[in-house]
């Protein structure tokens, strides 16, 4: 177990939840129960599967929920092109968003490999 808290990848998820939020704040309501409300859940879900993850006693459960992890920062990045598609969200918002997914997605490989022993 350790502290979630202290991982670089869960406070930039955190962060970009904090966004993803925010921004969302603005989609169309037509959208309440759409978009906006799958983007939110999956956004949340990346930070809060870190914390459950470091919660477990092994490195392979903390792997998993990693894992779990990275399949919402996917769900996102989608969502994010979605949304820019439907032009809820501007190309420059979009190009901005889409980078920081992509950090964020690469520390995550960097450290589902690291719990793994595949460095």
């Amino acid at each position: 177990m350790q502290d979630y808290r202290k991982l670089l990848v869960w406070q930039r998820s955190h962060q970009f939840t904090l966004e993803i939020y925010k921004i969302s704040q603005d989609f169309p309501k037509h959208e309440q129960f759409g978009v906006t409300s799958q983007i939110r859940r999956a956004v949340f879900s990346i930070p809060s599967n870190i914390a459950e993850g470091c919660g477990k006693y092994t490195k392979n459960d903390l792997a998993n929920f990693l894992q779990t992890s990275l399949g919402s920062i996917n769900e996102v990045s989608y969502l994010l092109l979605l949304s820019k598609d439907l032009e809820y969200i501007l190309k420059e918002n979009y190009n901005k968003l889409n980078s920081e997914i992509d950090e964020i997605k690469a520390m995550m490989i960097a450290l589902i490999n690291k719990v793994r022993g595949k460095e």
